[in-house]
C-alpha cells in the first residue's frame, strides 16, 4: 500500500517536472528572437554612442574581430570595424582595465584611421557612487574629454591625470578611477594605431544576425 502510494506520488512529481521543463523550453523558444533583437538594438546604441552612424555604412555589430592583446585587457576582446564604401574608417574596441578603485572598468573606444579618438564610453563599472562613477556619461561629461585626442607614443605624458602631470582632470576625492580610465583608453588608441590594418584584414568573427 505504502509502496504503491510512493510510486504514484513519484510518477506525479516526474510528470510535473516534465511539464514544467517543457513549458520553460517553449517560453524560451518563443522569446529567444525577441531577446536577441533587443540585445542587437542595445549594442547598436552603444556603438553609435562612440561613433556616429554617418561615419560608416556597414552593419557595425556584424563586422568584428576577436583580439587577444594586453593593451585591451587580460582576455580576448571584441573589436568592431567601421567601413564606408568598403574602406576602413575606424575601430571600435571593447577593453577592460583592472585598475579601478573597486575592480574592473569596461570601456568602448572608437578610433579613426588617423589615430584620433571618435568617442569613449564606460560600459560597466563598480566605482563609488558620487565619486568614481563620474566616468559615466549620465553622471558627468568628463568621458567626452577624450574626443579628437590622439596618442603620440607610449611615452606621451599628456595621457595622464593632471595630478600626475597630464592633461586630464581628476575627480575631487577620486583619482584612481580617472587614472585607470585614461590609461586604458591610451592603450586602446595605441593598439588601434599599431594594428589598424591587421585588424581589418582578420576574418570576421561576428556571425550575420548575431550581436
Amino acid at each position: 500500500m505504502i509502496i504503491s502510494s510512493m510510486t504514484k506520488n513519484g510518477a506525479i512529481l516526474a510528470l510535473f517536472a516534465l511539464l514544467t521543463t517543457g513549458a520553460v523550453g517553449i517560453i524560451h523558444n518563443l522569446t529567444a528572437d525577441s531577446i536577441a533583437e533587443q540585445e542587437r538594438k542595445q549594442l547598436s546604441l552603444q556603438l553609435q554612442d562612440v561613433l556616429a552612424p554617418n561615419f560608416y555604412d556597414n552593419t557595425l555589430y556584424q563586422d568584428c574581430a576577436i583580439i587577444d592583446d594586453p593593451l585591451l585587457g587580460n582576455k580576448p576582446q571584441t573589436v568592431y570595424r567601421a567601413r564606408k564604401s568598403g574602406q576602413p574608417v575606424a575601430l571600435v574596441m571593447r577593453h577592460v582595465t583592472p585598475k579601478g578603485y573597486s575592480g574592473d572598468i569596461s570601456l568602448l573606444t572608437a578610433v579613426f584611421a588617423n589615430g584620433d579618438v571618435a568617442g569613449v564610453r564606460v560600459t560597466k563599472h563598480e566605482e563609488t557612487p558620487g565619486l568614481g562613477d563620474k566616468v559615466e556619461m549620465k553622471k558627468s561629461l568628463w568621458i567626452t574629454s577624450f574626443k579628437d585626442k590622439t596618442v603620440l607614443d607610449d611615452d606621451d605624458t599628456r595621457w595622464a591625470v593632471k595630478k600626475d602631470g597630464g592633461d586630464f582632470d581628476q575627480f575631487t576625492g577620486a583619482t584612481i578611477t580617472p587614472r585607470a580610465v585614461v590609461g586604458s583608453v591610451k592603450h586602446a588608441v595605441l593598439f588601434s594605431k599599431n594594428n589598424f590594418d591587421a585588424v581589418f584584414s582578420a576574418d570576421n568573427a561576428c556571425q550575420v544576425g548575431e550581436p
